[in-house]
C-alpha cells in the first residue's frame, strides 16, 4: 500500500517533538499510525474484497496489524449477527488475543457482504492492561506521556428481559465499574457510543436515563463527552450495547481535553440529548478530535432536508467541515469515520460526495443503521489526527 507521511506541525508541549503520521491506503483497507515515541496508535479500518471470506478478510486484518507487535484497545464490527460467532473466533485465533474485546453491531452491508467493516484502535510501544471484574474483562488501559487513557467495550446489560430504560440503566452502573477498575469516573470520560435496538421506540428514554446519570454524577453542558447513538442490533439480544473512552492527565493541572462546540449547530443538550458536538484530546506531539454523529439538524435543533438523502449528506457533511476548521483541521486528517444510512441504498450518494471532494481514500465504513429520528437519514461520526498543535 502506498504510504503518506503527514508533515510534522508545531509542538502540543513545549518538550514534546511533533509526532509522525503515516497513512496506508488500498482497496479495503486504510491504517493511520501516529508515531509519538515510545507510543504508537494504530486505526485500521477494514472493509470486505468482492467475494472475501471472513476468515480471509480477518487474516488480512492481521496481516496489516502484526508486524507493529500492538494490542487492540478498540474494536467495532458493523456486520450480520448471525456472522458473529464465526467472526469473534476467527478475529481471536488470527491476534492471538483470547480476550480481544469486540464490540458488535448489526450495521448491514451497504453492499453483498456479511460484514460492512471492522475499526481497530491498537496500542504499541506501551503496555496495555486488562482489567477484569466477576470474572470477565472490563476494560483496557495504557499510558501515554500525557495521560492514562481507558476503554471499556463492549458494555453490555445481563438483564436482557428487562425494560430496555432499565437495561439502560444498567448499562451506566457497568461503565461506572469498569472505569472504576482503572480508578476513573465519568468525569473522564471523553466519548461514548450508544447503539440501540429499535432506537426509535425509546430512544426519548434512553436520553432521560443518560441526562439522570450524567447530572447525578455532575456533568455540565460544557463537559459532556462526544458520542455517537444510533439503531443497532447486537448478538446478545440486549436492548443497547455500549462503549467508552476516558482520559484522565497525569498532571491534573494540565488541560487534556478540550470540548468543541459546532460553529452550526446549537448544542445537543438545547433538545435534550446530552453530549458534546466534539472533544479535542491533545497529546504529546498531535492532538486528535472526535466529532460525535452528526447529521443534518439546524441551528434551531430541527431536520433539516426531510426526504432527501442527498441534501442531508451535503449539509451533514457541511456541519464536520466545519467542526474541523474550527480546530484548524479537515477531512484530510481523518483516522476513523462511520457513515451511518437509514436506507443502506443511498450509500452510493456518499461516495459521489467524497468523489466530487477527492476524498476517495478516507477511512470510512458505511453501515446500514437507523438514525434517532425517523426522518433522519445519514449520520456521521469521525475521528481526526493531527501533528503538532
Amino acid at each position: 500500500m502506498p504510504a503518506e507521511t503527514v508533515p510534522s506541525r508545531d509542538s502540543t508541549q513545549p518538550c514534546a517533538a511533533p509526532a509522525r503520521i503515516r497513512r496506508q491506503h488500498g482497496n479495503g483497507l486504510k491504517l493511520v499510525a501516529v508515531e509519538s515515541p515510545p507510543v504508537t496508535e494504530l486505526h485500521l479500518t477494514v472493509t470486505p474484497m468482492k467475494g472475501e471470506s471472513i476468515n480471509a478478510m480477518a487474516k488480512r486484518l492481521a496481516e496489516a496489524l502484526n508486524p507493529w507487535d500492538a494490542t487492540v484497545v478498540r474494536q467495532i464490527v458493523f456486520g450480520s449477527t448471525a456472522a458473529y460467532p464465526v467472526t469473534l473466533k476467527t478475529l481471536r485465533q488470527v491476534l492471538d488475543d483470547p480476550e480481544l474485546p469486540v464490540a458488535w453491531v448489526e450495521g448491514a452491508s451497504c453492499g453483498d457482504h456479511a460484514i460492512a467493516g471492522i475499526q481497530i484502535h491498537a496500542i504499541a510501544g506501551a503496555r496495555v492492561r486488562t482489567l477484569s471484574g466477576n470474572d470477565h474483562p472490563l476494560a483496557r488501559t495504557w499510558e501515554d506521556a500525557v495521560a492514562t487513557h481507558c476503554v471499556v467495550n463492549p458494555i453490555l446489560p445481563t438483564r436482557t428481559t428487562a425494560t430496555p430504560p432499565e437495561q439502560a440503566r444498567e448499562v451506566f452502573e457497568n461503565l461506572q465499574a469498569g472505569l472504576a477498575s482503572a480508578g476513573m469516573t465519568m468525569k473522564d470520560i471523553a466519548r461514548t457510543w450508544f447503539y440501540l435496538d429499535d432506537i426509535l421506540s425509546w430512544y426519548g428514554e434512553f436520553n432521560r436515563a443518560r441526562n439522570d446519570v450524567f447530572t447525578r454524577n455532575e456533568l455540565r453542558s460544557h463537559s459532556l463527552p462526544a458520542s455517537t447513538g444510533v439503531g443497532g442490533r447486537n448478538p446478545m439480544g440486549a436492548a443497547l450495547a455500549a462503549a467508552v473512552w476516558a482520559v484522565r492527565p497525569h498532571d491534573q493541572a494540565v488541560k487534556v481535553m478540550h470540548f468543541a462546540p459546532s460553529p452550526e449547530q446549537c448544542p445537543a443538550s438545547a433538545y435534550g440529548s446530552a453530549f458534546s458536538r466534539a472533544v479535542e484530546i491533545r497529546s504529546a506531539g498531535f492532538r486528535r478530535l472526535l466529532v460525535s454523529g452528526t447529521a443534518s439538524i439546524a441551528s434551531d435543533g430541527k431536520t433539516e432536508h426531510i426526504g432527501d438523502a442527498r441534501a442531508q449528506i451535503e449539509r451533514s457533511m457541511q456541519v464536520v467541515g466545519a467542526i474541523l476548521e474550527s480546530r484548524r483541521m479537515t477531512f484530510a486528517d481523518t483516522a476513523f469515520a462511520t457513515a451511518f444510512f437509514k436506507h443502506p441504498a443511498d450509500a452510493p450518494l456518499f461516495a459521489d460526495w467524497l468523489a466530487r471532494h477527492g476524498q476517495q481514500s478516507m477511512p470510512v465504513i458505511s453501515a446500514g443503521c437507523d438514525i434517532c429520528r425517523d426522518n433522519l437519514l445519514f449520520e456521521i461520526e469521525l475521528e481526526a489526527v493531527q501533528a503538532g498543535g
